[in-house]
């Protein structure tokens, strides 16, 4: 079966320049893997007539299907309608049902005082030469377009815009289209080895898999996925991935942290769900980032009680008990703190377990004796305190998230050895 290819161009100076990031092509790609469709190309370019038209140029001749995001807003920078109109050789008109939607939203929904603005009546302005994609979630319409046996569609760079058309018309249209073959995934997620030593490990049974089963290494922040993909029959593709992934599981066994993609915040809290078990934590160098990072999965609340920022010893010492002994001596990045912080915010919060971090995150503050990147976790229970002292040596973000998922993982090890 013949692969359906697709090209995504995102539009706007502000991806060009990193004002915004490009969330919009790597949430596209995913699902559009998902249905069968093959991304072999992503672009960006900005607000320039010529650049775009070359884009489309270009990618038209590469690929099935290009889909295109960016630039249809009501203001003057956005010049990707009347560029679609002259590329396809079309003139603009009034769609009566964009306008409709478009004054309902705003007279109903925004409930805007005054009349429609000439600029947001424009928006239900398209060329007569596509076919118009209703956009549930806001004002500007996607657009379908036809040239040459390839299919073009446009649609808005909001994200939550341009989610809710490839939903409600751009998978399903695709879906129909084209006769796409059936693609699986298998996803391992390891901790606590390196990629070249995981690859070392695996490497004969990666050798022997299939010629359609491919293995990708997909390391970030101390951890390292495993994923498995084919493609082809349904049956046999499932079959095959199932046997190789299960092989996969026994190698990599001591590393194991789930067997599907999700992210480490996920695999403790579904621990902990499943336990019936609580969690706080007292952050000082994280800032509250490991409770950001618990609290963004749905159902939290089940299991996640609250967080103490103890930034400031002054915190540390009247909210959570740190003794001031220790905070003079040893100061605050020590296993002693740690230590209380963690028994302090456990009387504090009353949950069943509690992380505590406290550390250097740069790019100032080091010590010879405690060089930035030095951070020292604990994790517990009321009956037990563990305590482990790691080193990173990137930039303040990344020790901020190396910390945030090494001590969600202290704490997924210590629960499943005192549980």
């Amino acid at each position: 079966m013949e692969k359906t290819t697709v090209s995504i161009i995102t539009i706007g100076d502000e991806l060009l320049i990193g004002q915004v990031i490009d969330t919009n092509s790597a949430w596209m790609a995913q699902q559009l893997n998902k249905a069968g469709l093959w991304v072999q190309h992503r672009v960006a370019v900005g607000d320039v007539w010529d650049d775009i038209w070359n884009a489309l140029d270009e990618e038209g001749r590469r690929s099935d299907v290009v889909l295109i995001t960016g630039g249809l807003g009501p203001t003057a920078d956005d010049i990707t309608k009347p560029l679609l109109c002259e590329y396809f050789g079309g003139k603009m008109v009034l769609d009566e049902a964009t306008l409709q939607h478009v004054t309902y939203l705003f007279e109903q929904v925004f409930k805007r005082p005054g009349a429609l603005l000439e600029r947001n009546r424009k928006q239900a302005e398209v060329p007569d030469v596509c076919t118009v994609l209703k956009n549930n979630n806001g004002t500007a319409p996607g657009m379908l377009f036809n040239k040459n046996g390839k299919i073009f569609i446009s649609m808005p760079g909001v994200p939550h815009e341009m989610k809710g058309l490839m939903n409600d018309h751009v998978l399903p249209l695709l879906s129909a289209q084209f006769a796409l073959p059936f693609i699986g995934h298998r996803t391992a997620l390891t901790v606590g080895m390196g990629e070249s030593m995981l690859a070392e490990l695996i490497k004969d049974w990666e050798a022997a898999l299939p010629a359609f089963v491919k293995l990708a290494y997909l390391p970030n922040y101390g951890m390292v996925r495993l994923r498995l993909t084919a493609s082809g029959e349904k049956d046999l593709v499932t079959k095959t991935l199932d046997e190789a992934f299960a092989e996969l599981k026994l190698l990599v066994k001591d590393i194991l942290v789930a067997d599907e993609d999700i992210p480490m915040e996920q695999v403790v809290g579904r621990l902990l769900a499943g336990l019936g078990k609580t969690l706080s934590t007292a952050e000082s160098c994280t800032g509250g980032n490991i409770a950001h990072l618990i609290t963004s999965v749905a159902g939290s609340s089940a299991y996640f009680q609250g967080s103490v920022v103890s930034y400031d010893n002054y915190i540390k010492h009247r909210v959570l008990g740190v003794a001031n002994e220790t905070l003079q001596t040893v100061g605050a990045v020590s296993e002693e703190t740690v230590r209380q912080m963690v028994q302090g915010v456990l009387a504090l919060m009353q949950t069943d377990y509690a992380i505590a971090v406290s550390g250097i995150m740069g790019p100032n503050g080091g010590t010879p004796d405690k060089p930035v990147g030095t951070v020292w976790v604990a994790v517990g229970n009321k009956e037990k305190v563990e305590a482990q002292k790691l080193f990173f040596r990137l930039d303040r973000a990344r020790n901020i998230e190396l910390t945030s998922i090494n001590a969600l993982n202290l704490l997924r090890v210590f629960v499943l050895q005192n549980s």
